[in-house]
């Protein structure tokens, strides 16, 4: 499998690209159409979930999120 991005667009989706497989609670695949770039929703308001359909722009959402260190995770016990 081949690298893949994800980048988080300022007040957004998430865009994905590179060598996809997205795949429901199931494991089933989504169809992707052969596409290797995919916007998957942020906001919560899209018709088609978990796919972007611009609907952040209507809701007014807003979350720029830059990069940052996240601390290690706690030991399980």
């Amino acid at each position: 499998m081949s690298d893949v991005k994800i980048q988080v667009k300022p007040n957004g989706p998430l865009l994905v690209s590179g060598d996809i497989s997205l795949v429901d609670i199931a494991g089933k695949a989504f169809g992707l159409g052969g596409r290797t770039t995919i916007g998957l929703c942020r906001c919560g308001h899209s018709g088609n979930k978990p796919f972007c359909d611009g609907a952040h722009n209507r809701a007014g959402f807003q979350s720029d999120t830059p990069a940052r260190d996240l601390p290690p995770p706690v030991p399980k016990v």
